[in-house]
């Protein structure tokens, strides 16, 4: 891989992790449009190190409420800071266990199949409308609701699907704050990364067969420096109301998809 096109693939991942548009899919479109030749196993390398970037991103710029969790969890007592750790224990069990029981299912869905990807897409354009409608309420995350939003995040599994529009939308719908709702679904998916990129580390399926780690490097920095921005950015979007813009794209490029598929089809 070529270090402007690790560059690229950074920032690409770094941006749509958190916008609501599905960065599985645009990572991997990405490497398609660019013309990735890296061996599987590099490129799936690559995808765990950006991944982990946009992870390392989200604890930074939620800093202050990691450091609160942690040290509330450290005073050993039913507090505000071991409610909401568990809840996010919760969140992450529907995922867990679709990803240990269904991998080679779940992976029967990747690989070019566009006509799925393209309504998928529909999916996430509709919950980030219907989302965008949602009244203002001071609610926070109760356990039934992450519990909810965690089966969200294991249905985002799916290509198309995008992991923070299902989740943000999903606790939107069931009446959570849209700042509470952004934050948790921005935290919930950091012990989930890194759960995953230990479990291929210890299972031994994240080899390097290159010679040149410098891609890795630069798609590391990329995607840590663009997930700042974008962590960031789409919290006020989420605060506003302005998600209807992300379905629209959703929608456009959804339709895109099916077009084409049923044109190649014919």
């Amino acid at each position: 891989m070529e270090v402007i096109d690790a560059i690229i693939l950074g920032i690409v991942q770094g941006l749509t992790e958190f916008l609501p548009v599905s960065s599985s899919g645009h990572l991997e479109l990405g490497k398609a449009i660019l013309g990735d030749q890296s061996m599987p196993q590099d490129s799936l390398l690559f995808t765990v190190v950006v991944h982990f970037a946009t992870a390392l991103s989200t604890v930074v710029v939620f800093r202050k409420d990691v450091w609160e969790i942690i040290r509330g969890l450290r005073r050993l007592e039913w507090n505000d800071e071991t409610r909401f750790s568990l809840k996010i224990v919760l969140s992450m069990i529907p995922a867990a266990l679709l990803g240990f029981f269904f991998e080679d299912e779940i992976e029967s869905f990747f690989g070019g199949r566009v006509l799925f990807v393209g309504y998928m897409l529909l999916i996430t354009a509709l919950l980030l409308y219907l989302a965008d409608r949602a009244r203002e309420t001071e609610k926070k995350v109760s356990y039934l609701n992450a519990f909810v939003i965690g089966v969200s995040q294991a249905i985002a599994i799916l290509p198309g699907i995008s992991r923070s529009g299902a989740t943000i939308s999903t606790s939107v719908l069931l009446g959570v704050d849209k700042g509470k709702a952004a934050r948790f679904s921005f935290l919930m998916v950091v012990p989930l990364i890194l759960g995953k990129i230990i479990m291929d580390l210890l299972g031994g399926e994240l080899t390097y067969q290159g010679t040149n780690s410098l891609p890795l490097a630069v798609g590391f920095f990329s995607a840590f420096v663009a997930g700042l921005v974008a962590c960031t950015w789409m919290i006020r979007l989420v605060k506003q109301s302005k998600l209807t813009y992300f379905a629209v794209y959703c929608l456009i490029v959804g339709l895109i998809a099916i077009g084409i598929s049923y044109w190649n089809q014919g």
